[in-house]
């Protein structure tokens, strides 16, 4: 009964898939026909399944582009952003859907260093990190597997050499991912999705208005009051704004 159970399951999980790649073939080509609303369906129905992929996102991000729809494009690429860091293709498309914003917001600038710590640890993404630490770890075990049986004094230097080299790295490995991680928990951004919302110093609907954002806004979500946001934007200034203007990235 339990291999009935199991077999059923995989057949549901490969239906799963097959239906899954019929959907995305088809939101293709609508795409290409100039149908994006049809398109967007279809990649919707996809994630619906449990199914999320960076090639999904941006290509929801290049629909909602095409269709003017500032927010969700910049949204979807930002999260195609998440699953594949060094996609060049998805950060070019994501520049320009940034350029449509209204809000011009000047980031506060970063030290060289700070600058630099940023750019190595997010390189690649936390999971990644963590591959290619357990990879050098692997090649660790080997390089010490070959010192023990070879004879030759050379190779077994080398092998040594190779071996200290690879732990060492595999351990910087670890290092970057958990630096990587944590970077990836304290941050929780968003983007605004209203074509305009008011940012007040309070969580109440009267208190005063510090400033005002547009549609397609990242912004930092901070802490959470009875449906009120506190957020912070790139210049450093932080507000209240309801929850419903925005809608955050990192949701899977």
């Amino acid at each position: 009964m339990k291999k009935i159970f199991f077999l059923i399951g995989l057949l549901s999980i490969f239906l799963g898939f097959s239906q899954n790649e019929t959907l995305f073939s088809e939101a293709t080509e609508l795409y290409n026909k100039g149908e994006y609303t049809k398109a967007i369906a279809n990649y919707e129905q996809i994630l619906e399944s449990g199914q999320h992929s960076a090639a999904i996102y941006f290509n929801l991000g290049n629909c909602y582009y095409k269709t003017n729809a500032i927010g969700p494009s910049i949204y979807y690429y930002e999260k195609a952003l998440l699953l594949s860091p060094n996609d060049s293709e998805i950060k070019n498309n994501l520049t320009y859907a940034q350029n449509m914003r209204l809000d011009a917001i000047e980031e506060v600038p970063k030290t060289e260093i700070a600058q630099a710590y940023d750019n190595i640890i997010n390189l690649f993404t936390s999971d990644q990190w963590a591959y290619i630490a357990v990879t050098l770890v692997l090649f660790f075990v080997l390089a010490y597997l070959t010192y023990y049986f070879l004879r030759s004094a050379n190779q077994k230097r080398i092998a040594l050499i190779t071996g200290i080299f690879s732990l060492t790295l595999g351990l910087l490995s670890i290092l970057m991912s958990y630096l990587q991680h944590e970077q990836y928990r304290k941050n929780n951004p968003a983007i605004v999705f209203s074509k305009e919302v008011r940012v007040s110093s309070e969580p109440n609907g009267s208190s005063e208005t510090i400033f005002t954002l547009h549609e397609g806004t990242k912004v930092n979500v901070l802490e959470e009051l009875d449906g009120w946001e506190k957020i912070r934007i790139a210049d450093g200034q932080t507000g209240w704004l309801l929850g419903e203007n925005i809608r955050q990235i990192k949701d899977f």
